[in-house]
């Protein structure tokens, strides 16, 4: 049977951090990384000066039909056509990636927890916390070096709708939460906790 593991948190609280090292404890050939941001709406027909001022923290942002139907048929064991975003255009791309379930699938983004129907596919639901000081010091690194982003854009973005948007709707979505990661740079034995956890959806 497929399981599915959410894994929810605000912006840059070190999600894909926490999956990776535990990806490398369990081995990658079992687990499938499948990230919400590439569910992001299509806005080819929006200008690239309206598109980068979205407020890409709203549940409004995303494509929860697709999202929802992509999930429902990995958890039943079909492969799907995934959407890839491209976070320098603000926008999906044109491609397309196929990919197979795996015994299990580990859904990963600001909004995993929030919404009920996605909330029901989980067989395991994590959210992982950081200080706002630390998100926003990972943002600022990753954004401008990965992202191609302005210093300034960075810190404009994170205080509009970033912050906002967390203490509004994602930080609440911990209380759904069955497991919860402290990702603030403390030594915990969380992610080993967590892998434990995986390890015996794997072995069983």
């Amino acid at each position: 049977m497929i399981k599915i593991v959410l894994v929810g948190g605000g912006s840059a609280s070190g999600k894909t951090h926490v999956i990776n090292e535990v990806c490398k404890l369990l081995g990658e050939e079992n687990i499938l990384h499948f990230s919400i941001d590439d569910y992001y709406k299509e806005l080819t027909n929006m200008p690239f000066e309206e598109r980068a001022k979205q407020n890409y923290d709203h549940p409004k942002a995303f494509d929860w039909k697709l999202m929802r139907e992509h999930i429902k048929a990995l958890k039943n064991g079909q492969g799907i056509d995934k959407p890839i975003y491209d976070f320098t255009i603000h926008n999906r791309s044109s491609k397309t990636e196929y990919i197979e379930p795996k015994k299990v699938i580990i859904v990963e983004g600001i909004m995993a927890l929030v919404d009920k129907e996605v909330r029901s596919y989980g067989d395991l639901k994590v959210f992982i916390k950081a200080s706002n000081e630390r998100r926003l010091v990972r943002r600022i690194e990753r954004d401008t070096k990965e992202r191609g982003r302005s210093y300034d854009s960075v810190i404009k973005q994170y205080f509009e709708t970033v912050q906002p948007m967390f203490e509004e709707i994602i930080g609440p979505s911990q209380y759904y939460a069955d497991l919860i990661i402290n990702n603030d740079g403390i030594q915990n034995n969380s992610i080993n906790v967590l892998s434990m956890i995986i390890k015996d959806y794997l072995d069983n």
